[in-house]
């Protein structure tokens, strides 16, 4: 069956309600049949839930969703998409370990591998997401993880999955790949070799602006190693944010493919725009990295960056022109989202780092949305129009 199919078909059992759609388990703990089954449940000797930090149907029914969308073997979900991806180095690196990172990373992502790792005696090198050759000249002998985005926040620059991977495989080191900016309906890390994929499930797998999550899924070891972290720490979902979050895994294909069709199209207006001097879309002609686009990307993803000329005065005009399109910290909703990255998303970063990562003054992202094309054409036309 294709993974649509298997998503909207897969389900737990029923309860004796015989209910068509997995119903809310909002309960904070489970009962024991008796003291010995309390017991073999504590012991790991029993299976079944026993507290909703530990498990519960509805945040496993999310995990396992998603990591049947992924193609792996196994899944956690986490409080956030941040939870994601501290849970990940917490867990499983250790004090002397070395991590190669991607020089493109989102703006808190960066400060774990920037800030807190080296903290925890984590040697840390970043490197350009796009450079194959960096990764491996800054391998060492105690590297244990290789940790990028792609698309990469917020210029969408691709990371060459294949070669890396056979690297990874190869050398013994985890590939942990965030997914967020594509979604599973659109790229699938693990099939060029990612061992771990990490996603914000408040983006495109939410859709629609609602709720915080995040998930890790990938190889069983490392999944459960971080399970087992986020027992003990409490980054969880909360039962009813993974209920919305599994419901909207059900309609992830189609919104993706709506998003990604109204996303061309804006991309080849930005790009015959004189008011626009370079577009950032993978699927577009004018991508420097399109043969990559088409290679790991099922479509262009519902994301476009472009730079305005008048840089960052001009970019912030832009956006207070537009009517449409929504000023929020957030991407990946119903509603379409403009974005100024360098004062928002990137302002942590120095402006020499900013440069380093392809974000220009006058740089915005779009989200976007399900509006229909051409309102959302006209009314970027509009806003550049208007303040030339």
């Amino acid at each position: 069956m294709h993974p649509e199919t298997r998503l909207i078909r897969q389900r737990l059992p029923q309860t004796p309600e015989r209910e068509h759609s997995q119903p809310l388990f909002l309960t904070s703990s489970f009962t024991f049949e008796d003291a010995a089954h309390g017991a073999a449940l504590f012991e790991g000797h029993a299976t079944g839930n026993l507290y909703s930090r530990f498990s519960n149907p509805n945040t496993d029914e999310f995990a396992q969703r998603l990591a049947a969308l992924e193609g792996t073997s196994a899944g956690v979900s986490t409080a956030s998409g941040m939870a994601a991806v501290f849970a990940t180095c917490a867990a499983l690196l250790q004090p002397g370990d070395h991590v190669i990172a991607a020089r493109e990373l989102f703006g808190n992502t960066a400060w774990v591998v920037d800030e807190w790792l080296p903290k925890q005696g984590v040697e840390v090198t970043r490197v350009p997401v796009a450079d194959t050759d960096a990764y491996l000249r800054a391998a060492q002998p105690n590297t244990r993880m290789v940790l990028l985005e792609t698309p990469a926040n917020p210029t969408l620059t691709l990371a060459d999955l294949e070669p890396l991977g056979v690297w990874a495989k190869d050398e013994g080191l985890l590939l942990v790949v965030d997914n967020c900016f594509a979604s599973p309906a659109v790229q699938q890390p693990v099939q060029w070799g990612a061992h771990l994929v990490l996603h914000s499930a408040t983006k495109w797998i939410d859709g629609q602006g609602r709720v915080l999550g995040g998930a890790i899924v990938g190889d069983a070891d490392p999944v459960a190693r971080i399970g087992e972290f986020l027992r003990r720490t409490g980054g969880c979902l909360s039962p009813f944010n993974a209920w919305v979050l599994s419901r909207s895994l059900e309609t992830l294909h189609v919104r993706m493919e709506r998003h990604a069709a109204s996303a061309a199209r804006i991309a080849d207006f930005l790009h015959n725009h004189k008011q626009v001097t370079h577009i950032y879309y993978p699927h577009h002609r004018s991508f420097a990295q399109a043969d990559l686009g088409r290679k790991y990307l099922r479509s262009g993803g519902g994301l476009v960056g472009f730079e305005v000329l008048g840089g960052a005065r001009r970019g912030a005009a832009v956006l207070d022109a537009l009517e449409l399109h929504s000023l929020t910290a957030n991407l990946g909703d119903v509603r379409s989202i403009a974005t100024h990255p360098a004062s928002t998303t990137h302002s942590r970063l120095t402006e020499a780092q900013r440069q380093a990562a392809g974000i220009a003054p006058g740089f915005l992202r779009l989200s976007v949305g399900l509006e229909h094309a051409d309102d959302l054409i006209a009314d970027l036309d509009h806003a550049l129009n208007t303040t030339a």
